[in-house]
């Protein structure tokens, strides 16, 4: 199950994504917001979050006007490796050497097609594991206060 989460600015791009979804058969939970009404972009980032940290969610995908506020959020919970992509070879390069839990996107910046592209690539790439795991490994102990390198 994929989580979703956006603003009021990211709404329609996240709207375009559960279109990709439904065309892949894949679940997803909408964790909000669900209007255009004006809202705070970390109350659903955090709420995406946690679908994914607990286990419910495999991954998430976020959506905000630049994506760029949103993903910083999400960035902010421990255990999250939220990328901020605008183009496709980003994304496959955070699934493949990140291993990133969590996609960004700004619905002002990519538009639908390209947003469901990128959207498409992040989740059907896997994490390559390998020399990219110790890398994962620190990022997870500097999270935890550990000192690396």
């Amino acid at each position: 199950m994929i989580a979703l989460g956006s603003d009021h600015a990211g709404l329609p791009l996240k709207r375009e994504i559960m279109e990709l979804l439904d065309s892949m058969n894949m679940p997803y939970k909408d964790c909000g917001t669900y209007t255009t009404d004006s809202c705070d972009y970390a109350v659903f980032a955090v709420r995406t979050a946690q679908a994914v940290l607990s286990g419910e969610c495999e991954r998430g995908i976020l959506c905000c006007g630049t994506g760029i506020g949103i993903g910083i959020a999400a960035n902010k919970i421990e255990g999250i490796r939220c990328a901020i992509c605008s183009d496709c070879y980003s994304a496959r390069m955070t699934r493949k050497h990140n291993d990133a839990n969590m996609l960004a996107m700004g619905a002002r910046v990519v538009g639908g097609d390209l947003g469901r592209m990128i959207a498409e690539t992040f989740l059907t790439t896997e994490f390559e594991g390998g020399r990219h795991q110790r890398r994962i490994d620190q990022i997870s102990a500097i999270e935890r206060g550990e000192e690396i390198g």
